[in-house]
């Protein structure tokens, strides 16, 4: 029968293996995109939104997308926003902030309203921010974003079920520019209709 200490360096062997394969694992991960359910909790990491496989890193062959995803160009009935805004136009925010400006509260209102004649569309509320600050702070910010703009549109009958909260922090810019301008278009929620 083997001794205590015996047994004990034997764990820690064990221990000791089992830690240099989990950090041989190890490496550069892309955080994952904050993902919440409609009723606000954090959803599972399989709930649906998947992160890019890789990171984007703006090169001669890397150049962030415009107009990526539902543009509700396939929806019947007038829209709000311009032809490239799709029906449900985004709102913007100032600089390190998720309070509601007055233009995007209006642009929020006119949502609503689109939203009470289609009763069937359900809709992703994406938080983004611009590049400056940590991946961890602009993806915190990028979902208060989103619920801001989520709970206005409860506030003004929306059903809280029909909106889903993800956030994107600064992995998907609209603008790949790097001056006041750029960072501007990328402070924003964006209103992604699911069919």
């Amino acid at each position: 029968m083997p001794s205590r200490s015996d047994r004990r360096l034997t764990g820690l062997a064990v221990t000791l293996a089992v830690l240099v394969a989990l950090s041989a694992c190890g490496g550069k991960k892309r955080p994952p995109v904050l993902a919440t359910t409609p009723g606000g909790e954090a959803a599972p990491a399989d709930a649906g939104e998947k992160a890019p496989a890789q990171p984007l890193d703006e090169g001669p062959d890397v150049r962030a997308l415009e107009g990526e995803g539902a543009a509700g160009a396939d929806i019947q009935g007038g829209a709000l926003g311009s032809a490239e805004d799709g029906p449900l136009a985004d709102i913007r925010f100032e600089l390190d902030s998720a309070a509601l400006t007055d233009e995007a509260r209006a642009t929020l209102e006119k949502h609503a309203l689109w939203l009470q004649g289609r009763r069937d569309a359900r809709v992703t509320v994406e938080g983004h921010c611009d590049e400056r600050g940590t991946v961890d702070y602009n993806l915190a910010l990028g979902e208060q974003r989103a619920r801001a703009a989520r709970e206005y549109l409860v506030s003004l009958g929306i059903a809280a079920e029909r909106l889903r909260v993800v956030s994107f922090g600064k992995e998907r810019p609209l603008d790949p520019g790097h001056d006041e301008a750029a960072w501007a278009r990328n402070r924003r929620a964006r209103f992604a209709l699911a069919q």
